[in-house]
Order: structure tokens, then sequence, then C-alpha cells
């Protein structure tokens, strides 16, 4: 059950002023008021005028616009839960059908499969944009009653009508593809090539996963422009997933030697590797476009929050199957002891066939997308650029621009934990199977917790989950540096293993906290008549929050750390396994090239200061000032704010 201060979904309010000025409209007869006749030779000012020919037409009107007024006057100004005055507007038909209504805002007549229309604040009826609107739905129709303000359910998966349980599998699926190659560019690919590269060039491989905090740029035209034949959403969502499935396949068949030439002169040759990913990462966040703008009707909007929970699982699922599945997979050594009797040097799984594999799975799923799910066409209704106005609108919100520096301040206090943490790790000698079977423990946990998350999102308020998260999470970096710090001397046992799980449990649990909270806020916010253009511009500065510190922390860790390189003494006994040449003098080894030459060398790598233990302090003292600073009590406002306030008034833009 939704608490005060929760924003929730409803229809804006129709002021009784504006009704009444629009009571000229022409309206069907209705001879129940025996009084109609006195009533109809009044003017609008109350004086009595002459009867004209058309009289009796005008005193059918009045008498049915009073019966209206009458009858409707118990529904009136209800309060719901977060604070604003809704109505079931007025009718003016008999029960059998229903008509709009003409003042500050429209509302559309649907069938009760979700087809209830938001309006922006102080959006007339008269308006075009709202008539085109309305009259373009494929279901469009006056013959249904006038659906009631929707309010937000609280119920279980399984009490969900079958429709949405469908829905929700279906939006499922859609994000659990983008979480395959997200997995791999913003996991496994990095660990990949982390024995060969810095944490600088590692740094600029980072910069693939910018079109997700890019997108904005680009989403007014994938909202403005599709085909009526195909649909809005499905007109994007194919050819994306086409040409991504593509790309998957030409880049897993030449991915091994790409890999190679990435590592070459102390990684100079990341830029180009780079650059395939970005555009497979840009293709992931188009697609992550429409989707976004899709799930906002696919689900009945007393199940929106559902939406978020579709998003939070199926990522989820799909970064868990590029990340910890094919880490695990891909470790020779995993391989070797569980399903070998014969050692090879190579995973079961490789990094081309895996690309190859999900690129297939990419054009059968679109396949079927195409012939079995049939979307609701429209017809366009605004052009490019009357949605980037409306964007640069939505931008101009008071309580936009407040959401967005909350979004771009808000992650600098992790971003030493998420992007550095694990990989230190490794550095420390934690193998890549005991960090994949980690993640393979803690996977059941998220998927479960997330749920619940999404659960809690529509029990409290979401801002007030998501503050929650956000301590948690700051006290989840200060325990993962204890635990880099505690890493035993001789190696990995049982007790640290255990250690190291705990951790990661905590820190990816209060991590999908916020993000449901935070996706469960935009859903509720969101002006559905902007489609996707709303969700989008709210999740690409979240993104952005996460991505363009991660960029500078990278590079800063390597900036901090001070480490040199001391040769063997003279009376030292090479050993016979002596991998590269002898070091004969002192050399910087903070980087991690020259420090695996340093010990192929026969050399000892003595880290007199760690740059990540640096940062990771730094990063957290910013988090904890400006999370009490300013970040906790402007959240809880922009909570406690009615529906109205994240609207755009007509003519505004």
């Amino acid at each position: 059950m939704p608490f005060p201060g929760d924003t929730l979904p409803s229809l804006t309010v129709h002021s009784p002023s504006t009704i009444h000025n629009n009571q000229t409209l022409p309206l069907h007869h209705d001879p129940q008021f025996p009084h109609a006749q006195e009533l109809d030779e009044l003017s609008p000012a109350g004086q009595r005028h002459k009867r004209s020919p058309s009289a009796s037409t005008e005193k059918a009107d009045t008498q049915h616009l009073l019966a209206a007024d009458s009858s409707d006057e118990s529904e009136e100004d209800t309060e719901n839960s977060m604070g604003t005055k809704s109505r079931r507007p007025r009718s003016k038909e008999p029960k059998s059908s229903a008509s709009t209504t003409g003042g500050e805002n429209g509302h559309a007549n649907g069938s009760m499969n979700h087809n209830v229309e938001y309006r922006r604040k102080n959006a007339s009826l008269e308006s075009p944009a709202i008539t085109a609107n309305l009259m373009a739905r494929e279901s469009f129709t006056l013959d249904d009653h006038v659906p009631r303000t929707p309010t937000m359910n609280n119920h279980g998966f399984f009490q969900l009508p079958m429709q949405d349980r469908r829905n929700f599998g279906l939006l499922v699926l859609l994000y659990f593809l983008q979480g395959v190659p997200m997995g791999l560019a913003t996991g496994s690919v990095p660990f990949l090539l982390k024995p060969h590269m810095s944490y600088g060039a590692l740094g600029v491989f980072s910069l693939a996963s910018y079109p997700y905090s890019l997108k904005l740029l680009w989403s007014p035209v994938v909202d403005a422009v599709w085909s009526p034949k195909v649909g809005r959403r499905k007109s994007w969502i194919m050819p994306i997933q086409m040409m991504s499935g593509f790309g998957m396949i030409w880049l897993g068949s030449r991915v091994k030697q790409m890999m190679v030439t990435a590592g070459e002169n102390d990684g100079a040759g990341i830029w180009g590797f780079t650059g395939w990913w970005f555009f497979l990462v840009f293709m992931c966040a188009t697609q992550d476009i429409a989707v976004d703008g899709w799930a906002l009707t696919l689900l009945t909007p007393g199940n929106i929050s559902y939406a978020s929970t579709a998003q939070t699982v199926g990522l989820t699922a799909g970064q868990f199957m590029s990340y910890t599945v094919f880490l695990a997979f891909n470790s020779p050594d995993f391989a070797n002891k569980w399903f070998r009797k014969t050692p090879l040097e190579e995973g079961v799984m490789t990094l081309g066939g895996y690309l190859t594999f999900w690129g297939w799975a990419y054009i059968i799923v679109t396949l079927g997308l195409a012939f079995l799910k049939k979307e609701e066409k429209t017809k366009n209704e605004d052009g490019i650029w009357d949605v980037y106005k409306v964007m640069w609108g939505v931008l101009k919100l008071k309580n936009i621009q407040t959401i967005i520096i909350i979004h771009l301040i808000a992650k600098i206090g992790f971003q030493a934990n998420d992007g550095v943490t694990n990989l230190k790790l490794i550095d420390k000698g934690f193998s890549q199977e005991d960090l994949a079977l980690t993640v393979l423990i803690d996977f059941p946990f998220e998927i479960g917790l997330g749920y619940y998350a999404g659960k809690w999102s529509t029990t409290y308020t979401p801002m007030r989950l998501w503050c929650w998260g956000f301590v948690g999470r700051l006290i989840a970096a200060v325990l993962a540096q204890i635990t880099v710090i505690i890493f035993p001397s001789n190696g990995v046992d049982t007790w640290y293993l255990l250690v190291v799980i705990a951790e990661h449990i905590f820190s990816t649990f209060t991590n999908t906290v916020m993000f449901v909270a935070i996706s469960a806020f935009h859903a509720r916010i969101a002006d559905p008549v902007i489609g996707g253009t709303y969700m989008t511009l709210l999740a690409t500065v979240s993104n952005l929050g996460g991505t363009f510190p991660r960029y500078f922390v990278l590079k800063l860790v390597d900036a901090f750390t001070v480490a040199t390189c001391i040769p063997p003494a003279s009376d030292y006994k090479l050993p016979s396994t002596l991998r590269g040449p002898l070091v004969t003098e002192s050399f910087s080894c903070a980087a991690s090239k020259a420090k695996d030459m340093c010990i192929q060398g026969g050399g000892v790598c003595d880290i007199s200061r760690d740059g990540y233990y640096v940062m990771n302090i730094v990063c957290v003292i910013i988090g904890v000032v400006t999370f009490w600073g300013y970040i906790k009590p402007a959240a809880i406002k922009l909570q406690a704010l009615p529906l109205r306030a994240w609207r755009i008034a007509e003519g505004s833009v």
C-alpha cells in the first residue's frame, strides 16, 4: 500500500471553472430534467433572452450538461495517496458510452487494456496534438466507459492479469538481450584485458559504455520516427536487434586477433578495439530507448512498477550470463577441473564462440517478435523537431534539473569500488575461477532480492528506499577496501573466499535496491504522452552519473600508485622458470604490464602507495558529504511532489 508522499500516476485535475467555460459544445438531448426550459432561457450571465429558432437544441444541450454536472458532483476532488486531486471526468453520454470534455486537460476513452491516456497539465482537448494522439490509437472508441483514475496495485506477480504477465515476460526477454553484450563490455572483456594493460588503458575501454549515457541525444528520433504498419516500438527494436546479431557474429570471428592488437605497445591499440564495442553498445542503447517506451504501455497503469522489476531481472540475468557464467567457462582452470580429463589451455567457452552464439540468438528472437507479437498501431503525431522541443521543455522543469544534479553526483562515492575492487583482487592473486564462483553464488540473491526490492518500491516511497540503498552502498565500499587489505599473504583459503562472497552479496544487493527504486520512481513520474523520451532522459543522466567519473577514477588510480621494481640480489639463484629478461635495475611497476615484466624478470614489485586505497577513500568522503549535504534532502523533497509538478504546461515549449 502506498504511503503518503508516493508519486503515483493519475489523471490531471480538471478545473471546475474551466469546465464551465467550455459548456457551449453541442450535446445530445437528455429528457430527464423537467426544469430545463426555465434554465434554457437564461444566458451565461444569468439574464433571460429571446429564444432563437434553434432554442430547442440549446435547451437539450443545457439540460444534458446540468445533468452531467450534477451526477458527477459526488465523484469530484478525491484525494489520492500523493496529495493531488483527481476525479472521474464528467460523462455527458448515457452510461453505455463516454465522450471527452474540454478543459485544461483531456483524457482518453479506451478499453480496459491499459489504454488510459495521461495528459500534460493545461493540455486542452481542443489542442490538435491531444486530439491526434487520442484518435491515432487503433483501439480509439467513444463507446466505452470513462476509466477512473488509475491507482498503483500492490499485487504479487501471479495476481497480475494474464496479459500483464505475458508482457512482463516479453520485457524480461528484451532486457535480457541488452544485458548480454553489456555484461561483456563492462565486465568480462576488461578482465580479459587486465593482465596486459594498465588501469588507464582500461579507462579508455570504459568509453565503450558511453552510448548508454548519451542516448538522450538521439532518443527523440526513436520516439518520433516509426512505421505505422510495423508499430511504434517494433519499428526500432527489430532492425536494431538484427544489426546487433550480425554485428556480434562478425565480431566473434575476429575478436581474438583484435584483443592481441589492442594489447600491443602498452595498450596503444585499445582505441580501435573500443570503437567496435562502442558500436555494439550503441545498438543496445538505441534498443533500450524503444523498450523503455514500450514498457509504459505494455503493462496496465496500476502495475507499471513491474516495468522496473522486468528491467532489473532481465538486465541482471543477461549481465550474469555474460559476466559470471562466461568468465567461469572461459577459465581454463575451471574447465580442466570440472569438465576435462586432459588439461587444455582454453576454457569451454571462448569469447568468439560466445559472441557468435548470441548473435544468432538475437536474430531468432527478432524473427519471433516480428511474427508472434502484434503492437497496437498508431499514426505519426510529432516530427523530430517537435520531440526535441518537448525534451527541451522537460529539461527546463526545475524538478528535472534537480534530479539531474542528483544523478550526476550520486555515484561518485561508489566509483572506485565498482570499477577497481574486483580488478585489484585479481592483481593480488584472486583467481578468475574464484571470482566466477563468487558472482555465481551472488546471482540468486541478486535476482531474488531484486524482485523484493521491486515490491518494496510499491510499499515504501521509492526515493526513501533509494536513500537507504545509497547509505548501504557507501558502507559496502568501505567493506570492500577492508576485504582487499586483509588479502592472505599465503593465498586464498576458504574463510577469505567466504568473506569475499559475503562482501560481494552485500554490495550488489545495495546496488540493486538503488537501481530498482530509482527505476520505479522514473516510471511513476514519466509522462507517457511523450513516450520513451521522458524515461530515456531520466535513465540517461542516471547512467551518465555512473560512467563519466569512471574514466577519471581509473586514470587517477594509476597516477596515485607508487610502485618500484626491485631487481634480484647478485647472489640470488635465478629460477629455471624465468619467463622474461632478467631485471638488473629498478623501474616503476605501477602499470600492469610493467609489473608483469618485473615479476617475469625475477624482480619484486614493491607497492609503497596503492592508488586504489587513496581513490576509494576520496570517493567515499565525497559520497558522504554530498549525500547528507544535498542529495538526501533534495530526493525526499522530490518524492513528495505531486505528479503535475513533472508535467509540461502547454505553450511552454
